[in-house]
């Protein structure tokens, strides 16, 4: 798998899991059998792990950028 579908598979399945609380949670709980199981099967654990880091960044950033802006929202009343 490349880089790129590694990136795509990544994006889907942030995708899905922020649509979804209890597999947010899940994920937050167990991510790698979380990720393993949106993935088809086949798919080795390397690059499991690679998905996982990526959609961890991901997540990470999509809630700073929240946090962000929930405290200029602050700023503006």
């Amino acid at each position: 798998m490349t880089a790129a579908e590694i990136k795509t598979k990544a994006e889907e399945i942030v995708a899905k899991i922020t649509a979804n609380k209890s597999m947010l949670e899940k994920f937050k709980s167990s991510p790698a059998s979380t990720v393993k199981g949106l993935l088809p099967s086949g798919i080795t654990d390397d690059i499991v792990s690679k998905i996982v880091d990526a959609v961890k960044a991901k997540i990470g950033v999509d809630n700073i950028s929240s946090k962000v802006s929930a405290i200029s929202g602050l700023f503006k009343k």
